[in-house]
């Protein structure tokens, strides 16, 4: 029996790793070409970008190789399989804030609200789910005749829903996988699409300090708009009316590729993590992400990463003095910053705080606040 067990697991495994392979042959052979900047923009239901976690987003998502727990969905799944029991977050984002007041629709570009939930199933599975929602408050309607609207308001409802499966196949390798259904709702227009990630997670060393993992990010089929906001009445001539119906173009979805390395120093009561991610991208710069983190006791952490990309700090001026290939793509300007308080409730569970901020010019950067339950 232990026998065949182990051959069940070897199987599966196989399967998977082929699984990941696969996936990342399509990334690379499709019409996906990666760090392209002159894409940029291109690609649509770019909120699949964003990392609403308090905990991975304080030092710039770099721990792709030993983010535990349900924050791994977002960032690599695989880590999904450190689930111990059951894992509950609940999170709050404040993206690109313009205003005065945090987690205001009306404040920042966009408020977004998060949920997570992990159970352990049998003795090596995990099974996840995350809901991220994000609002744009009220918008006011405009016209061709009436630019400055007074006709009414609309607010656009993003909603992104993930269904999780992670697996232990040995003491040093964890996988998972992803599957994120995509909505979008403007005024009245919406689209639909379906996402998938895969990722890999192996750990070694002595006491099992050394991590490295890959993760691959929403490879799906193109989205469309649809809906009444695509037709509009016209007159052919003077007696005669009719419904004019437009086609939407289709776009692609931000597809990236993963691979990182993470290092723990372990001193006694203190451990100090190094992590390092490259991220490849489909329709934008390539990314280097480095992040540190401080523990102590497992009760106070303290971290902060930079994002770096070319020409990411470089303005518009010096772009155009120079070259268009220097001009950033993106409003994150690299810094970011956290920390979290995990706090012992008996029995094993834990109450946790976490806060991470991210630099960005313009606006005045993204905050985000989260609590986590581990039972």
């Amino acid at each position: 029996m232990k026998i065949m067990k182990r051959l069940n697991k070897n199987i599966i495994l196989k399967s998977f790793i082929v699984l990941t392979v696969i996936l990342a042959e399509i990334f690379y052979s499709s019409n996906i070409y990666a760090g392209n900047e002159q894409r940029s923009g291109q690609a649509g239901a770019s909120e699949l970008l964003i990392n609403p976690w308090s905990r991975s987003s304080g030092w710039g998502t770099a721990n792709v190789a030993g983010v535990r727990g349900l924050e791994g969905i977002y960032s690599n799944v695989a880590g999904l399989a450190f689930t111990e029991k059951t894992e509950l977050i609940f999170s709050q984002t404040s993206w690109l804030q313009y205003g005065s007041k945090m987690f205001d629709a009306n404040e920042s570009v966009s408020n977004i609200s998060s949920f997570g939930f992990s159970q352990k199933v049998g003795e090596s599975g995990v099974l996840g789910m995350s809901v991220m929602s994000m609002d744009f408050g009220e918008i006011e309607i405009t016209t061709v005749e009436l630019p400055d609207g007074g006709i009414g308001t609309f607010s656009p409802k993003y909603l992104n829903l993930g269904f999780s499966y992670a697996r232990i196949f040995s003491n040093s390798i964890y996988g998972g996988v992803t599957v994120k259904l995509v909505s979008e709702q403007i005024s009245n227009l919406s689209a639909q699409g379906i996402a998938l990630d895969a990722g890999i997670q192996y750990v070694t060393g002595k006491k099992d300090n050394l991590k490295f993992g890959i993760s691959l990010k929403n490879v799906g089929p193109r989205m469309s708009f649809s809906g009444d906001g695509l037709s509009f009445r016209n007159y052919v001539n003077p007696n005669y009316e009719m419904t004019v119906e437009q086609r939407s173009s289709e776009f692609e979805l931000p597809a990236l590729l993963n691979i990182g390395t993470s290092y723990d120093f372990n001193l006694n009561l203190h451990r100090v993590t190094a992590a390092g991610t490259f991220t490849s991208n489909s329709f934008q710069k390539d990314q280097y992400r480095l992040g540190v983190e401080y523990s102590y006791k497992e009760i106070l952490m303290l971290r902060g990463g930079y994002v770096a990309e070319d020409g990411i700090m470089n303005s518009k001026k010096s772009a155009e003095e120079n070259s268009l290939d220097s001009y950033r793509t993106t409003a994150l300007r690299g810094p970011s910053a956290g920390f979290t308080l995990e706090l012992p409730m008996g029995n094993g569970s834990t109450f946790g705080l976490d806060y991470s901020y991210r630099h960005t010019n313009p606006f005045q950067g993204s905050h985000s606040i989260g609590a986590r339950i581990n039972l």
